[in-house]
């Protein structure tokens, strides 16, 4: 799920060397993991809110402001049992610094990371500030998270809004829950266990209109924050007082 105009791989060698404003120009990292979420709804869950959001928000912004999109990476650390093909730290922030490399080499400076896995926040920081440093990249990090798409078990207040927003997308209602599954004894959030939705899950119907309301909100706030970045100073900039 992609916007044509934006979607690095759609686009030739020669529209990639012949880019406008490279340093001005935002290189867009999608980050998903593959969990169950206990929302009823398949694995690949972050990374089908995550594509639609980016792809809305392309959307929406200006002709003079568009990013650059990348193919999202899938393989991230896992720090839970319900995650799927799980990496370990230093693998999840191998592959950052490498797609980043890539994107250095190819003369782009801003690189934003929007991540859907909340495991990986603390990661993607890290990776951030490293690529800072080792090779000059102007860094930005998005969380879902943070735009009310939090798939965190614990924490999140969006959990019945991501599991109607992803009814919507899969265009299939959820799967009923089975049986609770064994707790392991001590959980990386400590010894809490998953929130529960509150009642039951929203048909397939209504889903429909509410997912768009949820996606169109998301996608808006996305796009204001990537038009945000793609306006910064890049590093070392001087500026000229108004």
């Amino acid at each position: 799920m992609a916007d044509d105009a934006t979607f690095w791989p759609w686009l030739s060698s020669p529209t990639i060397g012949a880019w406008p404003d490279r340093g001005a120009t935002v290189v867009v990292v999608p980050l998903a993991g593959m969990a169950d979420w206990g929302l009823g709804h398949p694995l690949d869950a972050e990374e089908t809110v995550l594509t639609h959001v980016i792809r809305d928000a392309c959307r929406l912004i200006g002709p003079d402001r568009k990013p650059l999109v990348l193919p999202p990476l899938r393989f991230a650390f896992g720090a839970d049992p319900s995650c799927a093909f799980p990496v370990d730290p230093p693998t999840a922030h191998a592959l950052i610094a490498e797609v980043a490399a890539s994107v250095a080499a190819a003369g782009f400076r801003k690189v934003a990371i929007v991540n859907a896995s909340p495991w990986n926040e603390e990661l993607c920081g890290a990776a951030a500030r490293d690529l800072r440093v080792s090779r000059g990249l102007h860094m930005f990090l998005v969380h879902l998270s943070a735009i009310d798409l939090d798939f965190h078990p614990v924490r999140s207040r969006s959990r019945r809004g991501l599991q109607t927003l992803l009814t919507a997308l899969y265009g299939a209602e959820p799967e009923p829950a089975g049986p609770a599954a064994p707790q392991p004894p001590q959980r990386p959030w400590e010894d809490e266990s998953v929130v529960p939705l509150p009642g039951p899950a929203v048909p397939l119907a209504e889903a429909q209109a509410e997912g768009a309301a949820i996606l169109a909100a998301a996608a808006s706030r996305l796009a204001k924050l990537l038009s945000d970045i793609h306006d910064r100073a890049p590093l070392g900039a001087t500026l000229t007082p108004s």
